[in-house]
Parts: C-alpha cells; sequence; structure tokens
C-alpha cells in the first residue's frame, strides 16, 4: 500500500494548486473524489462476487456429498429389500399351490382371504370420513347432517323488533 503521510498529502496539494489553479482545483477534487469512489465501489462489488462464487461451489460440493450419501442409502435399502422379498418367495414356494377355492375341503389359506376387496371400499361415504376436518372446514364441506326444518329455522331471518321498543 503506498504510505501517505500528512507531509506527503500538502506537498500533492501544494503542487495541484500551483499546477491547476486555484479556480479549477475544486472540480478536480470532486472529479478525482467520484472516480476514487467508483473504483472503491467496484473493487467491493468484485470481492462480494468472487466471494459468492466461492459459497455456491461449496454448497455444490456438499450437495455432491448429500447426494452421493443417498444414493448410498438408497442402494443399501434396495438390497435389503430384495434380499427380504427374495426369502419371502422362498418360503411361500414351498408352500403347496393345493389351496383353491374349488378344492373339496373349501379350505383356503389366511393370506387368501386377505387379497380379497372388502365392500364398500371405495364407497363415497368411506373417503368422506377419510378427508381431514381441517381440511372440510377450509373447503366449505358439510361435516355433520340436519333436516329441513332444522335448516330453515337456522337461515331464517330473525322476527322484528317488537313495537313497544320504539315507544
Amino acid at each position: 500500500m503506498i504510505d501517505l503521510g500528512i507531509s506527503k498529502l500538502a506537498l500533492i496539494g501544494v503542487v495541484a494548486l500551483v499546477v491547476i489553479g486555484p479556480e479549477r482545483l475544486p472540480r478536480v477534487a470532486r472529479t478525482v473524489g467520484a472516480l476514487v469512489g467508483r473504483a472503491q465501489r467496484y473493487v467491493s462489488s468484485v470481492k462480494a462476487e468472487v466471494s459468492r462464487e466461492i459459497e455456491i461451489e461449496e454448497l455444490r460440493k456438499m450437495r455432491n456429498e448429500f447426494e452421493d450419501a443417498a444414493r448410498n442409502v438408497e442402494q443399501t435399502i434396495h438390497q435389503g429389500v430384495s434380499e427380504h422379498a427374495n426369502a419371502v418367495n422362498e418360503a411361500f414356494s414351498g408352500i403347496d399351490n393345493d389351496f383353491d377355492s374349488d378344492s373339496p375341503s373349501g379350505i383356503q389359506p389366511t393370506w387368501a382371504a386377505a387379497t380379497k376387496p372388502r365392500n364398500g371400499r371405495n364407497s363415497w361415504r368411506n373417503k368422506q370420513g377419510a378427508m381431514p376436518k381441517w381440511y372440510k372446514r377450509q373447503h366449505g364441506v358439510r361435516t355433520w347432517a340436519q333436516s329441513g326444518a332444522a335448516r330453515v329455522k337456522r337461515h331464517r331471518p330473525a322476527r322484528g323488533v317488537p313495537r313497544s321498543f320504539f315507544d
């Protein structure tokens, strides 16, 4: 860095006063100050951009490490699931396939009954019950049944104010 003391600044000021003259010196000083300010802003913006790029590069590295770790976890999960699926398939391959619905004894394994669809699984009432109450309130879905008379009473305008009130 340039070492500018008070004596050196005074010498530069005297030389500028002699060379430029007292009439133009304030305007030149303003111009020099503006140029120095622009240079400082430019340097600070370049520093900020370089630091931003460094942070982005660090974030990219972290993202790549995270993706690699996620892939490793996914692979281990898939391997574990495939091992268990193979073990289950081997266990079921040993079961006799004599259990049919048309077998004379009519015996069915317990897992066969669980695969049959239940009646009413996709009914409207089951679907309405599956909606959360906050969603019903937000979208105006009725949550209880109301008779016609109760609905009329609820929405009927209030009776007028009695005459004796104004007298």
